[in-house]
């Protein structure tokens, strides 16, 4: 294959990883993952904490140098500090990653010199990604007094100035509110329709349903990878049934179901139980006395089901 035919190859692949390893003296926090995301997906990076997310994160944005394997991002390999791949990716943290005691105009400036942009560049930039947000508040309010989502919405500007082919965020919505929440992924579908694509880490199960696919890792390894439903089709094949408690139930009585060969999971949903079947002719006979109990509904997994069952090793 000629290099020519490689760069065609590749040229829909914003990120490539083949074998990736990361380790810390004796202690392995990525082993082995190979996976790829096509331009302008929605990709979601589901794990634990001490999982191997963040680790995995920090090579891709060309921050932390892998001990094997490779990674290509947006066509560029790791080379020597990862410089090259650093300038195609844009990063935001779970933490705010703007200054309080500066206004949005200087946090949005510092940022620039950081990538040392021209001027006028960074002057068309900001003022067409404030737009795109919808941000109508003054840039000289200091930080400080922007709500939560505000500030979130302009740490997005933040990392999307020098437009990145690879945008990673981390835990973007990590301590806003809902309303807030519904904004930014208004905003992350807005990023991905311009061919952008878009990593994102998140705890938040109904805004990994919003992803195109969804990564699975669990102690430095990938375990599942696919879109939310045919990864809810794969682990749940049996009938998933929700209990709700008519009154007062025995834990003997909970015992009693929860060992029975009648089902693969039998877990603890809130105030209700989240139960698989697996031997659908002994649940038909003991489906009379369990409903004395309970009332029983057919439900649809969640992603929430599979992340329970696949990263936290549950039923």
């Amino acid at each position: 294959m000629s290099e020519e035919d490689k760069k065609t190859q590749n040229s829909n692949w914003a990120v490539e990883v083949e074998d990736l390893s990361v380790r810390f003296g004796d202690f392995t926090a990525v082993d082995r993952i190979s996976f790829r995301v096509p331009q302008g997906e929605i990709f979601g990076f589901l794990g634990a904490n001490g999982a191997g997310k963040t680790t995995t994160i920090r090579v891709l944005c060309g921050i932390l140098t892998p001990t094997e394997g490779a990674v290509r991002v947006a066509g560029e390999p790791f080379i020597d500090d990862g410089l090259n791949v650093k300038n195609k990716v844009g990063y935001m943290s779970q933490k705010f990653t703007l200054y309080d005691d500066l206004t949005v105009f200087e946090n949005l400036t510092f940022a620039s010199q950081l990538r040392k942009m021209p001027k006028s560049l960074f002057q068309k930039r900001a003022q067409e990604l404030l737009n795109f947000i919808g941000f109508h508040t003054s840039t000289s309010a200091m930080v400080k007094d922007l709500p939560g989502g505000i500030k979130q919405q302009v740490s997005l500007v933040a990392a999307m100035l020098h437009n990145p082919e690879v945008l990673f965020l981390d835990e973007p919505t990590a301590g806003v509110t809902p309303a807030a929440r519904l904004r930014f992924w208004e905003l992350i579908h807005r990023v991905a329709d311009r061919k952008k694509t878009v990593f994102v880490t998140t705890h938040y199960m109904d805004e990994a349903e919003q992803c195109q696919r969804v990564a699975l890792m669990r102690t430095g390894q990938l375990v599942a990878l696919d879109s939310p439903q045919n990864l809810k089709t794969k682990y749940f094949p049996n009938d998933l049934l929700e209990w709700e408690p008519k009154g007062k139930i025995q834990t003997s009585d909970l015992l009693h179901y929860s060992k029975s060969p009648a089902f693969s999971l039998f877990k603890p949903y809130g105030m209700r139980f989240h139960v698989e079947v697996k031997e659908a002719q002994l649940w038909a006979s003991l489906r009379p006395q369990a409903e004395a109990h309970f009332l029983i509904r057919k439900i649809s997994p969640s992603l929430e089901d599979v992340f329970i069952r696949v990263v936290e090793g549950q039923g």
